[in-house]
């Protein structure tokens, strides 16, 4: 599928499967989700472009590579919090925004309820922590938000995706990039992915069956 990165890596599939196993714990899995948020993003910033400068190196000047465009992430709540430490690992200078969006579960539209994002301009490229990719809804409604704002270059970080998703939301967004550990094959009637790792955001916090 244009635009859509799955990576195979050995590291990324190691800790996507402490995630979808169910006996994971929560200390397990915060983890596995910082690491993936670290790869993934490593992943994706291939597509950030760079700029010669001169420097001096304690031997002698340099010609080198540096980062052309500043890089802002936005963590969609609460699931795309626990990738964000990793990915500030990454690149520490980012500035970071908030956009909280919860599943209506009759018509599993994204409901907004919270929102605080940083300036953005149209010379930044912003990276979208979103990582259950499912209906496509929420990354839709994210996206619009960021775009709102000013952003004019997105990629979208996701643990899962599925066909679905990832059609709806290529739809609305040609440009977009996409980068994932997996796409899954199928969703449910509640819209969650299958085989998939059950609800993110519960797993992460420890509030499964709240």
């Amino acid at each position: 599928m244009k635009n859509v990165t799955v990576i195979q890596h050995p590291l990324v599939q190691d800790r996507l499967t402490q995630l979808r196993d169910k006996s994971t714990d929560i200390g397990t899995f915060r983890k596995a989700m910082g690491d993936l948020g670290y790869l993934l993003f490593y992943e994706a910033a291939r597509q950030l472009p760079t700029e010669n400068v001169a420097i001096e190196t304690p031997m002698a000047p340099l010609s080198a590579p540096r980062l052309r465009s500043q890089v802002v992430l936005v963590a969609v709540l609460r699931a795309g919090l626990g990738f964000l430490d990793g990915v500030l690992a990454n690149v520490p200078i980012a500035r970071v925004g908030y956009l909280g969006l919860k599943r209506d579960l009759k018509t599993l539209d994204a409901i907004s309820y919270y929102k605080n994002l940083p300036e953005i301009s149209a010379e930044d490229t912003v990276f979208v922590l979103d990582p259950m990719l499912a209906t496509g809804h929420t990354a839709i409604a994210a996206l619009k938000e960021i775009e709102a704002a000013g952003a004019k270059s997105m990629h979208l970080i996701s643990l899962l995706a599925s066909p679905q998703g990832l059609e709806t939301v290529l739809r609305e967004f040609p440009n977009l990039h996409v980068t994932t550990a997996s796409i899954d094959p199928v969703l449910n009637d509640k819209g969650y992915i299958i085989p998939g790792l059950g609800d993110a955001g519960d797993r992460l916090y420890g509030t499964l069956g709240h």
